[in-house]
């Protein structure tokens, strides 16, 4: 059993990836698909990611978006046979859950901001000019809200009027 909670803490993990209102006892479809992709269940070849919809879809209660820990137990089944052709369904079962366990979900594919060719010169302060100039210090810091900011007079008069204070 304790090869079990091992699956079932991966399983909580990945099943809380990515909703913050999750409670961690149902998975979604999308989450379903990224555990088994990041713990190497789905490997392209034996099991594709079509598989892995067909089979979350067969094992969920008609009607329903997610699974639960023993639907899932019951998807891990059917995809173990096909992942580990040529082992008892027992000894494919274990090999899928020791793929799992310990696993939790990576944040493999992130966005990491790039400065590659014109994306450099772009964000380079320092080659800015007119008004962008004002907006950033010496650092390449933006200064804000202060270096955006035409300060309104409540003169009366619009705003760069030359005449402004010579009417009686």
């Amino acid at each position: 059993s304790s090869k079990m909670s091992g699956v079932e803490n991966a399983f909580h993990k990945f099943a809380i990836y990515g909703d913050t209102s999750a409670s961690g006892n149902d998975m979604t479809g999308k989450n379903f698909s990224k555990m088994c992709k990041e713990c190497g269940v789905m490997d392209g070849k034996a099991v594709t990611s079509t598989d892995i919809d067909i089979v979350f879809n067969k094992v969920k209660t008609k009607g329903a978006r997610t699974i639960n820990f023993a639907e899932f137990q019951q998807a891990m089944k059917e995809l173990c046979c096909k992942r580990f052709q040529g082992k008892s369904p027992e000894e494919a079962l274990q090999a899928v859950y020791s793929l799992i366990e310990g696993k939790e979900p990576g944040s493999v594919g992130t966005t990491k901001a790039t400065k590659v060719g014109g994306v450099k010169r772009l964000t380079d302060t320092s080659k800015y000019t007119g008004s962008h100039k004002e907006r950033f210090d010496e650092s390449g810091k933006g200064k804000g809200l202060a270096g955006r900011q035409d300060l309104a007079e409540n003169s009366g008069y619009v705003g760069a009027y030359k005449g402004a204070g010579t009417y009686d």
